[in-house]
């Protein structure tokens, strides 16, 4: 028999998908040790709102100064620029 024909003589059979027979065969499964492999959570963390990247080319001491100010207040560069820009549009209106 070559290989394209092996698997001619078989018929498809619609399977028993009642909640019972899903409920016993999960069941046998379990007790056989097969896991339960329905889809889990993506891991690692929650993706960011913050999409839009900016790369500003600045002198190194204003690129510094900007770094040692968000570590000093605990927060990214990112929101250091977004506080500032908010500070920038009150003053501009």
């Amino acid at each position: 028999m070559s290989g394209s024909n092996r698997l001619a003589g078989l018929k498809a059979r619609p399977k028993d998908t009642t909640v019972a027979e899903v409920r016993r065969v999960d069941e046998v499964g379990e007790a056989r040790g097969f896991l339960d492999r329905t889809p889990r959570k993506k891991p690692g963390r929650k993706p960011s709102p913050r999409t839009y990247q900016l790369h500003p080319k600045v002198f190194p001491e204003v690129g510094e100064a900007i770094a040692a100010e968000a570590e000093r207040l605990g927060i990214t560069q990112g929101q250091l620029i977004e506080m500032m820009w908010e500070e920038y549009q009150k003053l501009a209106r």
